[in-house]
This record gives structure tokens, sequence and C-alpha cells, in this order.
């Protein structure tokens, strides 16, 4: 990162009291799918190095 770019902002965490119990679920839903995807994502990493690995292991 070099000195002249900007700084990512955080984004704030939505209020979980304020929501209703729907809006909650929707939440919930959608995390889980997101959890879902980065483990799809990890595990092609891993394959991907368990590959990398045996080939230089030649």
């Amino acid at each position: 990162m070099d000195w002249d770019e900007p700084l990512a902002k955080a984004v704030a965490a939505p209020k979980y009291d304020t929501m209703s119990v729907a809006d909650l679920e929707e939440r919930i839903e959608a995390l889980q799918a997101e959890i879902e995807k980065i483990r799809a994502v990890i595990e092609a990493k891993r394959a991907a190095r368990g590959s990398a690995a045996s080939f230089f292991k030649s």
C-alpha cells in the first residue's frame, strides 16, 4: 500500500436490537451463504496447494 492510497473505511455493524426477527433471520441466512462460499474457496485453495506440493515433490 502506498502512502497516498486512501485507507479502507470499516463498515459499521448493523444495529441488531432495532432489526425485526424476519430481518435477523434473513441476515443469518445471508451470513451462512457467505460462510459456505468462503469454505468452498478454502477447499479449492487447499486442493491447489496439495496439487502443487505433489508436483514439486516429484
